[in-house]
């Protein structure tokens, strides 16, 4: 076991396994197998499933918030920032080409079993949608800032769901360059 609290390394465990086996078909016992702890551990830091999920989903905040952040830092432009934002299906194209996106596979399964994290899934969206329209506001577009963000979030999402299905990386390249190249021609009109 790492040097880090169990009630984290639970948290970080069930994480990567809702990611590749969903939700549903991620049980205690795959949980606490991963994380190489007894299920009276288990039980003493986490009561139920759903337990689990919300603070999943609070971790992957926490986790968006740190890359928007790093974003905001490296990013010397809105435009660059964004490019940030549009290079990430490159950055985890691994991750994305086997198990989809974490925040896409997530929202679709819970939706799917009408739980009551749906929300709360959703808000990880939200983050990535009101950054990006902050971002088009910066570049000087207030008026259809919450439309460019709102295109350019479905459309990254699409470029995953596609690449998950059909593993084809020169699509993906291909589909960041046109997003790329789309990006700025909306700045420079």
């Amino acid at each position: 076991m790492s040097g880090k609290p169990t009630r984290e390394q639970i948290v970080e465990a069930a994480d990567r396994l809702f990611y590749r086996q969903g939700f549903e078909h991620t049980s205690f016992a795959h949980i606490a197998d991963a994380v190489q702890i007894s299920r009276g551990n288990f039980y003493y830091h986490f009561k139920s499933k759903d337990e689990i999920l919300s603070a999943v989903i609070r971790h992957r905040l926490a986790s968006t918030r740190q890359t928007l952040e790093s974003w905001e830092a490296r990013g010397e432009t809105p435009r660059d920032r964004i490019r940030c934002f549009i290079q990430i299906l490159l950055t985890n194209g691994d991750k994305i080409k086997h198990y989809g996106c974490p925040l896409g596979t997530l929202s679709s399964e819970l939706a799917k079993l009408n739980h009551t994290a749906q929300g709360e899934a959703r808000e990880l969206f939200t983050l990535f949608h009101r950054w990006l329209k902050s971002q088009f506001v910066k570049l000087g577009h207030r008026r259809d800032a919450d439309q460019l963000a709102a295109h350019l979030l479905a459309r990254s999402q699409g470029v995953a769901t596609l690449f998950n299905a059909f593993q084809e990386e020169k699509f993906v390249k291909r589909e960041v360059q046109q997003m790329c190249a789309w990006l700025d021609d909306v700045i420079d009109h």
